[in-house]
């Protein structure tokens, strides 16, 4: 393990703690540089994003890269920050839970998102099925001494889900209810637009809520509805690159106009 036992206990407490209180917001990064760039901004913890990182590597989101390059990748942020970092870990690669929690900690993060979308199937994991993989998951962190946060991903509102529309509400209680019995920490519904919707969730669900801003929804929404975390995924990683894109394009016409 790369970083002392102590230490990262003492990283993964942090974290925790920040769960309850003011609202944790985390803007998602992608490599050491725009890590540092959001802890010198003044934020508590770092947050990769899956999706942003694959598609640096070359890779389709959805665990297309290997685990191996994306771990890598979140080691080099977690040792770019002085700050607690937690992995968008998809949904956990197909690895046994002691092999994903030491993997996981040799990077030097402290926590993970674990998603319930099946991506070699399609569809949703079963829910008691997931249910008892993040109970290994917590066990295995136990065993490794190391109190890691896991922020359970909740699929329904994703349209992959097969969900119908009317049901998904119903159906991320159901699931979160389960993964909040199996240890996690937080429980992540994703893809929820409408006020009402998250309203019923964070009243609805049994720990702390990872909400997304949206078009009705910005951060004195969710603090006011009692959401207690917000990620952005990989919005700030596209930004980036269409600022990159629309750059590229303005020095390619004032070449143009130097000619």
């Amino acid at each position: 393990m790369g970083t002392d036992v102590t230490e990262l206990t003492a990283r993964a407490e942090r974290l925790r703690g920040l769960h309850h209180g003011t609202m944790l917001v985390l803007p998602n990064v992608w490599d050491a540089a725009s890590a540092t760039i959001v802890a010198e901004a003044g934020f508590p913890a770092v947050a990769t994003a899956s999706a942003a990182i694959s598609a640096m590597l070359g890779y389709p989101d959805g665990e297309a890269a290997p685990w191996q390059e994306m771990f890598a990748a979140a080691g080099r942020v977690a040792r770019a920050v002085p700050v607690p970092t937690t992995v968008d870990a998809e949904a956990g690669y197909g690895m046994r839970p002691h092999e994903f929690v030491d993997q996981l900690l040799e990077t030097g993060a402290v926590g993970c998102n674990l998603e319930d979308t099946d991506h070699r199937a399609g569809g949703l994991t079963d829910a008691g099925v997931h249910a008892a993989w993040l109970a290994a998951v917590r066990s295995a962190a136990a065993d490794a001494k190391v109190p890691i946060v896991i922020n359970a991903r909740i699929d329904a509102f994703l349209p992959t889900s097969g969900i119908p529309e009317p049901e998904r509400v119903a159906e991320t209680i159901r699931r979160g209810r389960l993964y909040w019995a199996a240890g996690v920490d937080c429980l992540y519904p994703i893809g929820v637009r409408h006020r009402h919707d998250i309203a019923t969730l964070v009243t609805e669900l049994p720990g702390p809520v990872n909400g997304n801003t949206g078009e009705d929804l910005d951060l004195a929404t969710l603090a006011e509805m009692g959401v207690a975390r917000v990620s952005y995924g990989p919005r700030y990683y596209r930004a980036a690159l269409a600022n990159l894109k629309s750059s590229i394009q303005e020095t390619g016409l004032n070449t143009e106009k130097k000619r």
